[in-house]
């Protein structure tokens, strides 16, 4: 295996493209790659591209053919992938050079993994979130009905259609009730509960960035962080996303969840249900069942990998069900144990 020729990738620590060389060692494969790239032969040395490991003399001739490497001189380190990131990361993200550097790297990668970090990273910094109207990004729009001229307005549109989503199955709980009494104070809850929900305009400054800071779920720029799983505090994974920065990123945040942590169908409306079985709707404390079916007292935005859909097993709190006077009535209304006397 010594001696034979052996073509391989070279780069320069600095730049992204690659070069084809062949060389029988390390010793002309440094002088050839050291003149091609323009760095100083004393003290320079070639390492794995895929993750830092120095090429010596011995480890030459197992390299397999077209072998990705980098040229570093003295003083200079190389850690992998990793690098390129960083050095991407540490520029100016919407600069035209640094686009074209990670196009550059995109275009002559062949790892399968690489190249997905590589596109995503692309995605980001070709992101247009800085662009608001339709004339100023149509691309954001395709598919977009014309009635929306920004996309703050879409976003709220999108979240609004969401929540609505959340009466229709209140609505829809309707039909399992028998007893027409019980019917008629579910649709005085439910009618209750819809006038809340459209004073608030349908909570649709969650996914609205030109809201106040406490009313939205995303930066002013448009950027949403995965909230966690139902059970957990933080994301384990960092998941976040701009649907504001490109029309792939607006129909990949529809895989988002806005999650009940206590659940909707198996544990919220259930218990309103029973609630008023023997109540009447002016009995319930309607503040709390609103916020635990429309607002982010009870809503978590998760990535869809985030997105737990087995039973949450996290009941309501039966101390906040009914209004303050109920539970004063029902307090009263106690049956009043008799002391027995001590002879």
């Amino acid at each position: 295996m010594f001696g034979k020729i052996k073509p391989v990738k070279i780069r320069s620590y600095s730049e992204n493209r690659k070069y084809g060389i062949a060389a029988k060692d390390v010793k002309e494969l440094l002088k050839k790659a050291c003149n091609l790239l323009l760095v100083p032969l004393s003290g320079a040395r070639v390492c794995l591209y895929e993750d830092g490991t120095i090429v010596t003399e011995e480890f030459f001739p197992t390299l397999a053919d077209n072998t990705e490497l980098v040229l570093m001189s003295k003083g200079q380190t190389w850690s992998g992938v990793v690098c390129d990131i960083s050095q991407l990361l540490n520029t100016d993200r919407h600069a035209d050079s640094l686009i074209e550097a990670a196009k550059g790297l995109l275009s002559d990668e062949k790892s399968s993994k690489r190249r997905k970090i590589l596109t995503d990273l692309l995605q980001n910094l070709e992101d247009r979130s800085e662009l608001e109207s339709r004339e100023e990004d149509e691309d954001w729009f395709q598919g977009v009905d014309s009635r929306f001229k920004t996309k703050s307005a879409y976003m709220k549109y999108n979240c609004e259609s969401r929540i609505r989503g959340y009466l229709k199955e209140l609505d829809d709980a309707t039909k399992s009730i028998q007893k027409a009494k019980v019917r008629a104070e579910f649709l005085k809850t439910s009618q209750s509960l819809t006038e809340m929900l459209k004073t608030a305009k349908y909570n649709g400054c969650y996914f609205d960035r030109t809201e106040k800071q406490p009313d939205r779920l995303c930066t002013q720029e448009g950027w949403f962080t995965c909230q966690g799983s139902f059970d957990e505090n933080v994301c384990k994974s960092l998941h976040s996303i701009n649907p504001y920065g490109s029309r792939e990123g607006r129909i990949v945040f529809s895989t988002w969840n806005l999650d009940h942590r206590i659940e909707k169908k198996r544990t919220v409306i259930p218990a309103l249900l029973e609630a008023l079985q023997n109540h009447r709707s002016t009995d319930i404390n309607l503040n709390y069942f609103y916020q635990l079916l429309f607002t982010r007292e009870n809503l978590k935005l998760v990535h869809i990998v985030c997105h737990k859909k087995g039973a949450h097993n996290l009941q309501c709190d039966t101390k906040k069900i009914y209004n303050n006077a109920t539970k004063d009535l029902k307090a009263k209304q106690k049956p009043k144990v008799k002391k027995r006397r001590m002879t």
